[in-house]
């Protein structure tokens, strides 16, 4: 039963291409094996951010969801004022070992222009499915406000000095990822891409314990050889942009989703803080316009044909419930009504490929409108370690063709 359901589920993942591209395969095809989708700096979150860097090396920890004969790194100046300067950038894995010196057009030094992303020369090193790597990048210079990613769920540090081949991390610590937005091999299948706000992001799963629903899907999908790549981010809307919480995800989706390497599926999981913030109760970073249902619905739609235009199949999933006692949408009657409306359309709809039921996944048998007290992290919006592996486990049937459309 396993290896027919792998079977199907590679299939599915490469049944858009072309007989063409599948009979003349790139002589060197990349696989995204992880990722952080970056935001521009902000000083409404607790990080490193808005002050950036001088002098320090970032030492960033990362799990592989796919191994390969060899890899690369890309590091992002996106939401950079100037050019970034790049000393040094190592690798290692985190269990011990040799450290790899990473250069960049056959150089240790590298300059990343504003606005641009760099991706390293590739490094000849063996991986396996769920392997740590450190990659640790060294500036001797002020880099003036950081691109990076706010709720990394691991721990980087920053030491001053060049440290780049000290097996041992220092200094001071921080839960988010600086410049580093990609980690890719060769010798996997494809990337399925997980896209979405806090859900898919992980928040509330326990730090540096990689349970978010994509690790725990990477885990499920080892043996298919695909790579999951998470560009969720916690507080995204899909309709507008918050300074604190990224780019909107319809003005993303191209970059973050379908520009990553070997893409192949995108599951999409979006617009809960669309109803929230609306609602006026969202807090810290200022307040949207009411959105609709239809509005939402046309934002999936945009994506859905942006994906389809680019032969990639797209997952719908659905929004999860955010009912609680103190900490609600104002207007909770309407703001529910549109995540009713909503997900009665993704599930029924067909215009997504598949669908992956997260609201249900997650949901209390006794009131689907809250969340099941055995996947709740506390805060009732945001699911537990074991609320995000039942995420994980519909995402998968989703993938492996149940709910095809």
């Amino acid at each position: 039963m396993k290896t027919t359901l792998i079977a199907a589920l590679v299939a599915a993942t490469t049944s858009v291409l072309p007989a063409s591209a599948a009979a003349q395969p790139p002589a060197t095809h990349w696989s995204a094996a992880w990722t952080a989708a970056m935001q521009r700096p902000s000083a409404d979150n607790s990080n490193w951010s808005t002050a950036g860097f001088d002098h320090q090396t970032i030492r960033q920890t990362i799990r592989l969801s796919t191994g390969g004969r060899s890899l690369r790194i890309r590091l992002s100046n996106q939401y950079g004022a100037k050019p970034l300067h790049v000393t040094g950038t190592t690798l290692t894995r985190a269990t011990g070992g040799p450290h790899d010196t990473v250069t960049f057009d056959d150089s240790r030094r590298t300059t990343v222009a504003a606005g641009r992303t760099m991706t390293s020369d590739p490094v000849t090193i063996a991986t396996d499915a769920g392997d740590q790597l450190v990659i640790s990048l060294y500036v001797d210079g002020a880099t003036g406000p950081a691109t990076y990613h706010e709720d990394g769920l691991t721990t980087t540090t920053a030491a001053p000095g060049d440290h780049l081949y000290d097996s041992v991390a220092g200094g001071e610590t921080s839960h988010s990822v600086y410049y580093l937005t990609g980690v890719d091999v060769t010798g996997a299948a494809s990337t399925v891409v997980a896209f979405g706000d806090s859900i898919t992001n992980g928040h509330n799963s326990t730090v540096d314990a990689d349970r978010r629903y994509s690790d725990t899907l990477a885990e499920r999908l080892q043996s298919s050889r695909l790579g999951v790549a998470n560009v969720g981010i916690t507080g995204n809307l899909l309709l507008s942009e918050l300074p604190c919480f990224g780019a909107s995800g319809v003005s993303r989706f191209d970059r973050d989703a379908l520009g990553q390497p070997g893409v192949r599926t995108v599951i999409v999981e979006e617009g809960e803080n669309d109803i929230w913030d609306s609602e006026g109760n969202f807090g810290g970073c200022g307040v949207t316009a009411r959105v609709t249902a239809d509005q939402l619905i046309a934002g999936y739609r945009s994506m859905i044909k942006a994906a389809h235009s680019r032969g990639v199949r797209i997952v719908g999933a659905t929004i999860t419930p955010f009912k609680a006692d103190y900490m609600q949408p104002a207007d909770f009657a309407r703001a529910e009504a549109i995540r009713d409306q909503v997900n009665t359309w993704i599930r029924t709809s067909g215009q997504y490929d598949a669908v992956a039921d997260f609201a249900r996944a997650v949901g209390d048998p006794s009131d689907e409108q809250q969340l099941n007290p055995a996947y709740d992290s506390g805060d009732h919006l945001h699911p537990n370690d074991a609320g995000y592996e039942a995420l994980a486990v519909v995402a998968s049937e989703a993938l492996s063709g149940r709910n095809q459309r």
